[in-house]
C-alpha cells in the first residue's frame, strides 16, 4: 500500500487498473475515519454548503468556509491525497486572484490540490495558468453544481450525440491543460465510459456508471445521514437512524432522571 497518495500516484492506479476510492468530508473527525479506512484521497466539497451548512445550493459557499473545513480535514487525515474545491466565483475571476485563491487553499487551508468546475471551455485556460504555477489541478466536468441555474436544474449531461462530443471535448482539453484527473458528475454511463477510454488521467466517477477509473461518495450519504440520497448514492450504513433513536433515548433518560448516575458524577 501507498504510505501517503499523491498527485503522481493517480496516473500510476490507472495505469495497473485499479480503481481509485474517493470520499467527500468536511471535518476532522471523518476524515480521520475515511484515512483509516483506506481511501485513496478526500476531497473537500464545496457541496458542504448544502450538507453541513444547511444551505439551497453551493453558490453562497466562500473561500474562508472552504479554508476553515480543509484545514479541518488537513489535522484529521494523513495518508490520502487531500484535494479542496475551489467555491464558486474564486475561479471566474482575473488569473491574479484566481492563483491567490488557489494558493490561499494550499498554504493556509493545507490542500494537497484544487478541483474546478470546468464545464467551461474558458475555464480550461484557467486550469493551465494553475497548473503552469506549480499547483495541481484536478478538473470537473457533467454535472456542475455552481452552474446548476445555467443547465436547468439537477439534470443527467450528455445524452443526445452533440452533448456528448462536447463534453468529451472539453474533457480532452482540461487532460491537455495539465489536470491530473478529472471528475465525471451525473452523466451517461456510455459517455462516462468513453471520456474514460479517451484520457490519459484517471477519472473519477460520481453518478457517471462503473466505467469510471475510480468512484467518489459523500462521506454522510454513505453513513446513511442524508435525509434524502442522490439516486446514485449508497447507504452502507443507517446512522441517520440508530443516531435518532439514541438521542430520543437520551432525552427520555434525562427527564426520567435515569442520566446522569452515580458513575457519570464526582465526590
Amino acid at each position: 500500500m501507498i504510505s501517503k497518495v499523491r498527485v503522481s500516484h493517480f496516473q500510476q492506479l490507472k495505469a495497473a487498473h485499479r480503481p481509485i476510492a474517493v470520499l467527500t468530508a468536511y471535518d476532522a473527525p471523518l476524515a480521520a475515519l475515511a484515512d483509516e479506512g483506506g481511501m485513496d484521497a478526500i476531497l473537500v466539497g464545496d457541496s458542504v454548503g448544502m450538507v453541513v451548512h444547511g444551505m439551497e445550493t453551493t453558490l453562497p459557499v466562500t473561500m474562508e468556509m472552504m479554508i476553515l473545513h480543509t484545514q479541518a480535514v488537513a489535522r484529521g487525515s494523513r495518508r490520502p491525497l487531500l484535494i479542496a474545491d475551489m467555491p464558486f466565483m474564486s475561479f471566474q475571476v482575473g488569473p491574479k486572484e484566481t492563483l491567490e485563491n488557489a494558493g490561499r487553499l494550499m498554504k493556509e487551508g493545507g490542500a494537497e490540490a484544487v478541483k474546478l468546475e470546468t464545464g467551461n471551455p474558458r475555464i480550461v485556460e484557467t486550469v493551465r495558468y494553475l497548473v503552469d504555477a506549480g499547483i495541481p489541478v484536478m478538473g470537473h466536468i457533467g454535472l456542475t453544481p455552481q452552474s446548476v441555474h445555467q443547465l436547468g436544474g439537477y439534470k443527467v449531461q450528455g445524452r443526445g450525440v452533440e452533448n456528448a462530443d462536447h463534453l468529451i471535448e472539453i474533457a480532452l482539453g482540461v487532460q491537455q491543460a495539465g489536470a491530473f484527473s478529472i471528475v465525471l458528475e451525473l452523466m451517461s454511463r456510455d459517455v462516462a465510459r468513453r471520456i474514460t477510454a479517451e484520457l490519459t488521467i484517471p477519472t473519477i466517477g460520481i453518478g457517471a456508471g462503473a466505467g469510471c477509473d475510480g468512484q467518489v461518495l459523500v462521506m454522510n450519504d454513505l453513513l446513511g445521514l442524508t435525509q434524502r440520497p442522490p439516486r446514485f448514492a449508497r447507504k452502507y450504513v443507517d446512522m441517520r437512524a440508530g443516531t435518532l433513536r439514541a438521542v430520543r433515548k437520551y432525552g427520555r433518560d434525562v427527564r426520567e432522571r435515569l442520566f446522569p448516575g452515580d458513575e457519570h458524577g464526582f465526590e
